[in-house]
């Protein structure tokens, strides 16, 4: 176990950790929210410090990072544990192992060999992924720290529920990182996911404005968050951050504790992205469907296709150093 950051202590053993919005007041000898931050004695320790649950090589596409070293792979951890509960979690069998069955699996992994295993597998980049990285802040930014020093690039895979404080601490050692938007309800992140809108939307401008590249995902779930007016709210919160932020909207599927949801046709997708593009974005892609064209990238000025995708796969990349090989007009992204 390694000591939390950004915990307070008060009388009786307790402590509150102020690592997420929940601000958890943890009795002693209890975890918070997560299930992987517990009160010992008095001090607030993580459970998952160097316990990598999941260790894999994926297309940095599959993130989904659509604008950050296009046809890469990118070497990608996740510990046990999130600070939400969405009934709709696709990797519920780790995300809610702590909470739900009382385990914290993992295989024991020191920050340098996380870098050292990204290093010789030829990755660009690392991800922090599949579960929440802010569950597993003090792992996450101390390999951040070693991968830049390896010419590393780094990315975080969020819900975006985070502080501001660690927010602020991470960023300087994170070069992209794409955001779950899940909806521009609150009552929706309260019903099913256990959260708050207002604070995903404040780091969501936290990442914007401490330089940290974002991409968007928003999840589209029949019935609950497909409404035209709501995906016109999160397009317009969108393009406040810029219109050069890549928003996807990607397919639900049926899983975990919301299976009487159908599944997102793919009509459903091409209307919220034409919403998107009707709101000023330049870049609006669909997700988990076949799509053709939602999944390129295209020059906003000409038009022109620099990136062509099928599925996770780069086929086409005519890029010349970030602009458009025809007229010349930049598209924004970190491109090397």
């Amino acid at each position: 176990m390694r000591e939390a950051l950004f915990y307070s202590s008060h009388d009786n053993l307790q402590v509150s950790c102020h690592l997420c919005p929940h601000a958890c007041r943890i009795p002693e000898g209890k975890t918070g929210i997560c299930g992987v931050r517990q009160n010992c004695g008095g001090t607030l320790m993580s459970l998952v410090y160097g316990k990598a649950f999941a260790e894999h090589i994926d297309p940095i596409e599959k993130k989904p990072l659509f604008h950050v070293l296009p046809g890469t792979c990118s070497y990608s951890v996740a510990t046990a544990g999130c600070n939400l509960s969405c009934r709709h979690c696709q990797n519920s069998s780790i995300s809610r192992m702590p909470s739900e069955q009382g385990i914290i699996g993992g295989q024991q992994r020191s920050p340098e060999s996380i870098v050292e295993a990204a290093l010789d597998s030829g990755c660009a980049s690392i991800s922090f992924t599949y579960t929440e990285p802010t569950v597993y802040f003090e792992y996450a930014l101390d390999i951040a720290e070693l991968a830049r020093r390896a010419n590393l690039k780094t990315a975080l895979v969020s819900n975006g529920y985070i502080s501001t404080e660690p927010l602020r601490m991470i960023a300087p050692h994170i070069d992209c990182a794409n955001i779950d938007l899940k909806s521009y309800r609150d009552e929706f992140y309260r019903s099913v996911c256990g959260g708050r809108l207002q604070p995903v939307l404040n780091a969501l401008r936290l990442y914007k404005s401490l330089g940290v590249w974002i991409e968007v995902t928003t999840l589209i779930i029949p019935g609950y968050n497909d409404s035209p007016s709501e995906l016109r709210d999160c397009a317009r919160f969108i393009m406040s951050l810029g219109p050069e932020t890549p928003w996807h909207v990607t397919a639900f599927y049926p899983c975990y504790k919301l299976c009487d949801a159908p599944p997102a046709r793919a009509d459903t997708l091409a209307r919220a992205r034409q919403i998107g593009l009707d709101a000023g974005l330049r870049h609006v892609y669909t997700g988990n469907v076949a799509s053709g064209e939602g999944e390129w990238t295209l020059c906003c000025r000409c038009g022109c296709r620099v990136i062509r995708r099928e599925g996770f796969r780069v086929v086409e990349n005519s890029l010349r150093s970030g602009s458009c090989p025809d007229c010349g007009a930049g598209v924004a992204g970190l491109w090397s």
